[in-house]
């Protein structure tokens, strides 16, 4: 699959000059209101004890600001950031000589975490409980079992799948974060940011408009942004007004709603060739061409909250919003 303008998967491109963009105090972050009133309570309660912030889990669509926040976290604790992820640690052994080269106060970072193996999550239980490391040294009769202590460190877990988390592993987290799509708004106030930091000169119209095709992602509005303003300097005279925003955007062929080519095939597949639904995700995802899992946590999620199909026992089914997307009439059942 090409890498799409509008996933909020983290792609190649991102990583140039991305972290420029980000936030590096809890004050300056934009949007997630509810988790960030929570978590400034719980960073100055963690300081005043002289104690690290209990362990945390975000879980949420991706391009939220996850990583962020624990980047934050990190620099409010006055720790490091170690990160990795779930399919990063193949052996308890990799996970062992992460947690042994941390220092008081650090975050580890864990990334799709309901994706450890089950050997690796047996790891983290006495690590997260007792901040200490169960070796076993030895096979059979011989073998024998040392506890090492471990630093006092925060782990923070992110997931877009928290129903796959094991009950366990869950239970073991002290702060849970929900993370949400963010609002118009507050997407505008980003690319007004972004725009400063990038010594971009953008428009209060084109700043919304830009917000309006973002998916409710920061991740989509920082790259959208981009290429918004590379739009502005070939085609323009480098200042990005709404006319241009649009024009770029159209020619990414991102319509007013967000959407792609494969949001709009979605749509179209589900009301054109299996009657407006329901149709099971598997069969959807077979005729699209897209994986299942891409489907499930990508595609789907921000159909869904925007009200254009509808999840249902039997299957998918279009909406009514849908149908007047495409500029057809819905069937009368």
């Amino acid at each position: 699959m090409e890498d799409r303008i509008v996933t909020s998967d983290f792609i190649e491109e991102d990583g140039d000059g991305e972290y420029s963009l980000r936030p590096q105090r809890l004050k300056e972050y934009i949007g997630q209101d509810k988790v960030k009133e929570r978590l400034d309570i719980f960073l100055k309660a963690a300081k005043m004890r002289g104690e690290p912030l209990d362990h945390t889990l975000f879980y949420g669509p991706p391009g939220l600001g996850k990583t962020t926040l624990a980047n934050i976290i990190a620099k409010e604790m006055g720790g490091n950031l170690k990160v990795t992820s779930g399919p990063a640690i193949e052996r308890a052994g990799d996970l062992a000589s992460i947690l042994t080269s941390l220092c008081d106060n650090d975050v580890l970072f864990i990334d799709e975490i309901h994706r450890l193996n089950r050997a690796v999550e047996e790891i983290l239980y006495p690590a997260m409980e007792d901040y200490s490391l169960d070796i076993v040294i030895g096979k059979g009769a011989s073998a024998k079992s040392i506890r090492l202590d471990l630093p006092k460190f925060t782990l923070i877990g992110a997931t877009t799948r928290v129903g796959l988390l094991t009950a366990p592993l869950r239970d073991r987290f002290g702060v849970l974060c929900p993370m949400e799509y963010y609002s118009k708004n507050q997407l505008k106030e980003i690319v007004v940011r972004s725009a400063e930091i990038m010594n971009v000169s953008i428009k209060e119209d084109a700043a919304l408009e830009i917000a309006k095709r973002s998916r409710g992602t920061p991740r989509i509005t920082n790259r959208l942004l981009k290429r918004v303003r590379d739009y502005s300097i070939v085609k323009g005279n480098g200042i990005i007004d709404y006319e241009v925003a649009n024009n770029a955007a159209d020619l990414l062929e991102i319509d007013s709603e967000g959407f792609d080519q494969i949001d709009n095939k979605i749509i179209e597949a589900i009301i054109y060739n299996f009657g407006g639904g329901p149709v099971g995700i598997e069969t959807l995802a077979y005729y699209i061409g897209e994986e299942l899992g891409s489907l499930e946590e990508v595609y789907e999620p921000y159909l869904i909250k925007k009200g254009f199909i509808i999840r249902t026992p039997r299957g998918r089914i279009a909406s009514e919003k849908a149908y007047r997307h495409l500029g057809i009439k819905m069937p009368e059942k």
